[in-house]
Parts: structure tokens; sequence; C-alpha cells
């Protein structure tokens, strides 16, 4: 994965540029993710694998599926030419980094933040608003909340910005102590 970031950031970059003056920002990553799903999917990682296998036919897969997932139109001619690229120097299967990096990019620009909540219970909307009221506070910036239910977390919750965990899961606090007690 960190030889694929370095891999995919040229992209990303080049993707983030395009999608900026095209004002197309929410459609392509929602493109970029459906394709980063699709290529990392083990038939699909098979395919693209085999020197058999008939890269445009592949690279039209791909981007029939991409282009179907955005919220908002790419252009079509534009994701074709990406996925194309990618096939070509055999990096079709560095596009979740490329999602990931794109991503980043792009909640720079809108002065906003991606955090996950994994929670091992339900959290109504009242609780997540609450949440996200905290952090816009504590980060300055607005939050694209995205709620995760995990039972294996037993009871608790995990949240995570960016390189940031806070984690009050009861499963991490039993690991600690499990591990206390074994040293």
């Amino acid at each position: 994965m960190a030889e694929n970031i370095g891999i995919a950031r040229p992209y990303a970059d080049a993707v983030f540029q395009l999608a900026r003056e095209a004002g197309q920002l929410v459609g392509w990553s929602d493109a970029l993710h459906a394709a980063a799903v699709a290529v990392v999917e083990p038939d699909m990682v098979r395919l693209i694998d085999s020197p058999r296998t008939d890269t445009a036919q592949v690279v039209k897969l791909v981007a029939d599926v991409a282009g179907q997932a955005a919220s908002e139109p790419v252009d079509s001619a534009q994701l074709h030419n990406l996925l194309r690229l990618l096939a070509e120097n055999d990096r079709l299967l560095a596009l979740p980094e490329i999602a990931v990096l794109y991503d980043k990019l792009k909640t720079d620009v809108e002065n906003s933040i991606d955090v996950v909540l994994t929670a091992a219970t339900e959290v109504d909307a009242a609780q997540q608003a609450k949440i996200s009221e905290a952090l816009k506070k504590r980060f300055g910036r607005d939050i694209n909340l995205k709620f995760k239910l995990d039972e294996k977390l037993i009871g608790g919750a995990r949240l995570q910005a960016d390189d940031l965990v806070i984690d009050g899961s009861i499963r991490t606090g039993l690991d600690k102590m499990s591990s206390a007690l074994t040293n």
C-alpha cells in the first residue's frame, strides 16, 4: 500500500485539477471510489493480472461502473482516458489509493474533513449531529460524518479523522488490559 501511495499521488493530483476546473469534485470522487471497489474484487484482480485479458474491455467495464456510480455527471471520455492510462501503466490496482488521496485534496479545498464514527450499537441522527458539532468546534472545519456499525467493539465507539483516532471502545480497553496483564 505504501508503494501505491507514491504511485497514486500524481494521478490523484491530475484528476483533482481536472475535476476542480470542471466543477465536478463530487462526481469524480464517486467515480473513483466505485472504480476502486470494482478493481479490488478478486475476480477483477485475476482478470487484470491475466496476460490474456483484453485491457480495453476491462477499462470499458470499470468506466461503465464508475460512471454510473457518480452522483453528478463526469466527463466519460476523461474517465475512460484515465482508466486506459492506468491500465497501460499497470496501475489499475492503485485506484483505492488514488481515490483516498483525491478525497484528501477535495476536503482540503472544501475546508471539511471526513470522519468515520464506528460504534457497537446504532447512533441516532441527533447523537451524530451533536458529535459533528463538537468535532466542528475542535477541527474548525465542516465535518462529513460517516457511521459504521461494528458489534465486535462490544460497546463504546471509535472516531477516525485522517490520522487522528479517538478510541473509546470496550474492545480496545480489554485488549490493553490483556496486554498489561501478560507483560
